[in-house]
């Protein structure tokens, strides 16, 4: 008999798990505990498969947007850097899925392909890394997942975790009142006749272009507006990482 492969880091929890019990736990400490943390929107990610688009300005969003999103277990890419010690462990236990963001990760593409077939919520940052959280770039990764999967793309703004002058890879003030507003969903489509690469760069876009909007609309519903600088942060932009304008980042070709 044939020994099973070891699971990959970052596979998909299955529900009920222990991981996502307790994830489910330390999420609600995180959004309504530590900070105050008002969540909007939730009625477009209800149930189905859905694919977040998410701005980024902190080293918090993706936990917060977990966090807000608890009961859904959202699954996001997350850079493999992330997954070592006690931190890569918990984001294993709760089903995060590790990408290289050196280059396109089929593999890690795939795993949130397969996380929405089967009726799940996966989450992405757009772009690529973390900076005003403005969205001038996009890298195309999210583009292919959607076009793949056929998931509806929600866009979400986080606010507050970040502000002008702070760190990137820094924690908001304990207690700070923070953002999660969730827009309303659409759906990318292939145009006919376009060739694949050209398809991805219009629908990375066309995700852009909503993003935007959404940030900004979400901006004017709270008040809360973006850093006016980039932050402060010890990471290094990859290889082929977003610029300040259009699309980058060449997933495998859609088709």
């Amino acid at each position: 008999m044939s020994t099973p492969a070891p699971e990959r880091p970052g596979a998909p929890a299955a529900p009920g798990s222990p991981g996502r019990w307790w994830g489910r736990m330390v999420g609600f400490v995180v959004a309504h505990v530590l900070w105050r943390t008002r969540v909007q929107g939730l009625e477009h990610v209800a149930d189905g498969p859905v694919l977040l688009a998410v701005n980024h300005v902190s080293i918090l969003d993706g936990p917060l947007v977990y966090s807000s999103n608890w009961d859904r277990g959202v699954q996001f890419l997350v850079k493999k850097e992330m997954f070592r010690g006690f931190v890569g462990w918990v984001l294993t236990q709760v089903g995060q899925i590790p990408v290289d963001r050196s280059g396109s990760d089929r593999t890690a593409l795939s795993s949130a392909v397969a996380v929405l077939r089967a009726g799940g919520a996966a989450g992405i940052f757009p772009e690529g890394s973390r900076g005003r959280g403005d969205v001038a770039a996009v890298r195309t990764g999210i583009a292919w997942i959607a076009l793949q999967s056929g998931a509806p793309v929600v866009p979400v703004a986080v606010l507050g975790t970040r502000r002008t002058g702070e760190r990137s890879g820094g924690l908001p003030r304990l207690r700070r009142r923070l953002h999660v507003v969730h827009g309303a969903p659409f759906t990318l489509e292939r145009p006919a006749g376009v060739p694949g690469k050209q398809a991805l760069a219009m629908a990375a876009e066309q995700v852009r272009v909503r993003l935007v909007e959404h940030v900004a609309a979400s901006v004017a519903l709270t008040g809360e507006t973006l850093p006016d600088d980039g932050g402060t942060t010890t990471s290094t932009r990859a290889p082929g990482a977003p610029g300040t304008t259009g699309t980058t980042d060449t997933p495998p070709r859609a088709g």
